[in-house]
């Protein structure tokens, strides 16, 4: 498989999955760019000035010493560990030491609660957990771990830098099978408790294809995607990705200051750039005359949408491309724009080599061509989960079956032009049906954030006694603007103009933020239950 593409659809036709029987991240990527002793693999900086550098042999040794330390604990293979850990190096370090022995790694955001962490421990059966020092105390309970290693000092925990320390920086990677379960994350459950979606070590091997095609990493890029370590986003565009590739990546760990992201692109002459859209929105009101971008050649995004006037604002701003994307945390990205196909306005692209997908309707049958449905992707697919952890009844309500075939359903409502785009039109719960007209409330935000006044937005439908629902829009202002009457009838005469009049907000309300899930995206969900809510009592009255 080679990197990039010339041409979309004959790289598409002649692709074919050659994924081995047996697949070893540690193993099979790392412990073979280690034989480059001076090949660089990580940059890592924080906001207090300090910088460290890590070759992919000092990578290699270091998660040798650290699978030899699980393994002298009593973890083996197909256990599960917590790695909870904010962007510093020992998170690349455990998560490939994991995988090097055969365990488990369960990725999680440092910002987790002790409930959140109790869930996890209990719901996965974990036996090891990997922390800070100042998170330890979220692990009291009545479980038994078998490790419990913390960077810094704790007590009742092994130090990470002295435990390793004791340990020989030579081990024989696990042969772990393509299909034995090789990583865990947890969804943000944005409905009911979060799922523990399992990948296999045939998903590790299969993610490098985006990166090869997406960004098109090569091994002379430097990488830095800004994702949380707890997302699978890190996983493919920090982990498997860049490294598969033999890509360097920078990981910054500090709170986002747009200034500073500009800075640390163009002091370390960052190749490509991964970001969500909420950071995005801010980093195209800046200006960048100040620092050199000239290294940079591409940036990426997904997680959320981005909406069109961004990505053509981030374009005049920095000169490069922006190319949206689209993926899950169960199938990871399946939809892209590539940097030799043309962009349209809108689309998150088409579909990944490798990835089939279909359009059906509410009754599980093909949608009329350009007609909105629910996303579907053919299984199997290597990208794709194996199931939610312990959960069997889950993972089967997640696949439709359909003339013999499997198909994994996505819940997102799309739909297919002529070219073979995808246009994103929301979660099928999220879809707004207003006096017979469906409406997705990407579509309308799209619009509303168009508009100079605007800086975020959140479509919802709102209850409404004549039309069954309305578009409503929550609306965050750019700083020093103020909302009123006069400016919420702008935006609504704005949206008229740049797309069809029926989807314009015909309520509109000012808000200082949106509700967000630890991954960044936004909850239109928590909007609208408060708007039924507030229907409800209203009627009540």
């Amino acid at each position: 498989m080679k990197n990039a593409m010339l041409d979309y659809s004959s790289t598409y036709g002649a692709f074919r999955w050659e994924v081995p029987s047996h697949f070893n991240f540690g193993g099979d990527v790392i412990d073979v760019w280690a034989k480059d002793s001076n090949k660089l693999a990580l940059i890592c900086c924080d906001d207090q000035g300090r910088e460290g550098r890590f070759t992919f042999a000092e990578i290699s040794g270091l998660s040798n010493r650290f699978a030899n330390l699980l393994q002298q604990l009593g973890i083996g293979r197909g256990d599960r560990v917590l790695v909870m850990l904010p962007r510093l190096p020992e998170w690349q370090i455990a998560m490939v030491g994991c995988l090097k022995l055969g365990a488990i790694p369960i990725p999680c955001i440092d910002m987790l609660t002790s409930g959140d962490v109790a869930y996890r421990i209990e719901h996965s059966g974990a036996r090891g957990a990997v922390t800070t020092a100042a998170n330890v105390a979220k692990f009291n309970g009545p479980w038994t771990l078998a490790a419990r290693v913390s960077v810094g000092a704790a007590e009742g925990w092994i130090g990470f830098q002295q435990g390793i320390a004791g340990c020989s920086d030579r081990f024989a990677p696990v042969r772990v099978e393509a299909d034995e379960p090789a990583i865990i994350f947890y969804t943000s459950g944005s409905t009911g408790k979060p799922k523990g979606v399992t990948h296999a070590s045939r998903a590790l091997f299969a993610w490098r294809v985006v990166a090869m095609y997406w960004p098109a990493l090569t091994s002379s890029d430097l990488m830095w995607c800004t994702a949380d370590t707890g997302w699978s986003k890190a996983g493919t565009s920090i982990l498997f990705g860049p490294w598969s590739c033999g890509a360097a990546v920078l990981f910054y760990n500090g709170r986002f200051d747009p200034k500073r992201r500009f800075e640390l692109l163009g002091k370390y002459r960052v190749t490509v750039f991964c970001a969500a859209a909420t950071e995005l929105r801010q980093l195209v009101l800046q200006d960048v005359r100040p620092y050199d971008l000239s290294a940079l050649r591409l940036a990426i995004s997904a997680g959320e949408t981005v909406n069109p006037e961004i990505i053509e604002r981030w374009r005049s701003l920095i000169g490069v491309p922006l190319l949206d994307g689209y993926g899950l945390t169960e199938t990871l990205m399946n939809v892209v724009n590539y940097p030799r196909m043309p962009v349209k306005p809108g689309s998150m692209g088409r579909p990944l080599p490798g990835t089939e997908i279909a359009v059906f309707d509410p009754e599980n049958r093909p949608a009329m061509e350009g007609q909105p449905g629910r996303l579907m992707i053919r299984l199997p697919n290597p990208q794709a989960m194996i199931g939610y952890w312990n959960d069997p009844e889950l993972s089967q309500a997640a696949i439709v079956r359909r003339d013999g075939g499997e198909w994994f359903n996505s819940g997102d409502v799309v739909k297919v032009d002529d070219d073979g785009y995808i246009f994103y039109l929301g979660r099928s719960d999220d879809v707004i049906n207003s006096a017979g007209y469906r409406i997705g409330p990407v579509e309308v935000e799209n619009a509303i954030i168009e508009h100079m006044a605007v800086q975020e937005c959140a479509v919802v439908g709102s209850p409404d006694a004549e039309r069954g629902e309305i578009v409503k829009a929550f609306v965050v202002l750019r700083p020093g603007i103020a909302g009123s009457d006069l400016l919420a009838k702008e935006i609504q005469e704005h949206v008229k103009r740049v797309t069809a009049p029926y989807k314009y907000p015909r309520k509109i309300e000012f808000v200082d933020g949106l509700p967000k899930t630890a991954t960044g995206k936004i909850q239109r969900r928590v909007l609208r239950e408060r708007e039924h809510a507030q229907t409800r009592q209203r009627t009540a009255q």
